[in-house]
């Protein structure tokens, strides 16, 4: 599955988690549903992943954190 494909079924996940749940709800809410989902769609998923930021000579580890990552590659 290329990126476009993955990013199609992920996209249609979330907006399958929007119409059950609705506006309103925290962020926090939707995202671990939206994980919840993924997950169970067979997708390789983590969520709050650090990501480093490199400056230079400088590497701060927690620099960002992704929301929600699939499938690594």
């Amino acid at each position: 599955m290329d990126e476009n494909e993955l990013s199609r079924v992920v996209i249609g996940l979330a907006i399958e988690v929007h119409n059950a749940l609705g506006p309103g709800l925290l962020e926090s809410a939707h995202k671990e549903c939206l994980f919840y989902k993924i997950a169970k769609a067979g997708f390789f998923v983590e969520k709050e992943k650090v990501m480093p930021l490199i400056f230079e000579e400088v590497k701060l580890e927690c620099g960002y954190r992704i929301d929600i990552l699939v499938e690594k590659n």
